[in-house]
């Protein structure tokens, strides 16, 4: 208990909200734990901040700002660009699992065996995420606190919706299918539009890669036989 409190008086309750928050983001193959990786930050932290003020003559200036970096730098490698990697990874996953899903409830299956049967038959995490939430309700859940207690574990908001009007045609009898294909259609539309970014980025990323390594290398040929000159000379 004292332990505890301590970790409390350390860190605001907001942080360690926002960090388990980032953890569920990850999936359910992470591992981490809040307080853990808050106590790895600290200690690294005071690490960075005491050795670059010791051994470094310019280190009050460079300590304090080395610091601040790696405090911030640390979580977005070690969560915010995960999250943006599973993000994508997820929505891609999402296309060809809804479609089988609607598959297989125009077979005239019921949402929940229909759910059983696509993620078990689709090997994915977001077939894996749905499997969580289907134990979930063989122990107990309702169908809504299941799904919504996933959405938790989902970073993309296009799936969270997906998801909710699932829910909510559940609920309210609305046709499932309709509510799916539209979700369909705007899944593919939504990755439409990243590929069409994606390739229009194209072109700065080859301009930039020509000034670091083609324009340097034509600069040399050019200059080969001045410098050769000068160096025989």
């Amino acid at each position: 208990m004292r332990e505890k409190s301590l970790v409390r008086r350390i860190y605001p309750e907001k942080t360690i909200r926002k960090i388990e928050k980032k953890i569920k983001l990850l999936g359910l193959h992470c591992k981490y734990n809040a307080i853990d990786l808050l106590n790895y930050r600290l200690l690294t932290n005071m690490f960075i901040f005491f050795v670059l003020l010791a051994f470094n003559k310019n280190g009050y200036i460079i300590a304090p700002i080395a610091t601040i970096l790696f405090h911030y730098l640390s979580e977005y490698l070690v969560l915010d660009y995960p999250i943006k990697k599973r993000e994508k990874k997820l929505e891609e996953e999402a296309i060809f699992f809804f479609e089988v899903l609607s598959l297989t409830l125009e077979s005239g299956r019921n949402l929940t065996l229909s759910l059983q049967i696509t993620s078990r038959n689709i090997d994915s995490e977001l077939s894996e995420e749905f499997q969580k939430s289907l134990q979930e309700m063989s122990l107990g859940k309702s169908f809504q606190e299941a799904i919504t207690d996933m959405k938790e574990r989902i970073p993309s908001d296009t799936i969270n919706n997906a998801l909710l009007n699932i829910v909510q045609s559940s609920i309210f009898g609305n046709n499932i299918e309709e509510s799916l294909n539209n979700q369909l259609d705007f899944l593919r539309d939504k990755r439409l539009l990243d590929i069409k970014s994606q390739i229009g980025k194209l072109p700065t990323k080859i301009s930039i890669i020509s000034v670091l390594f083609f324009i340097p290398i034509i600069l040399l040929v050019i200059l080969a036989p001045v410098l050769i000159d000068l160096i025989i000379g």
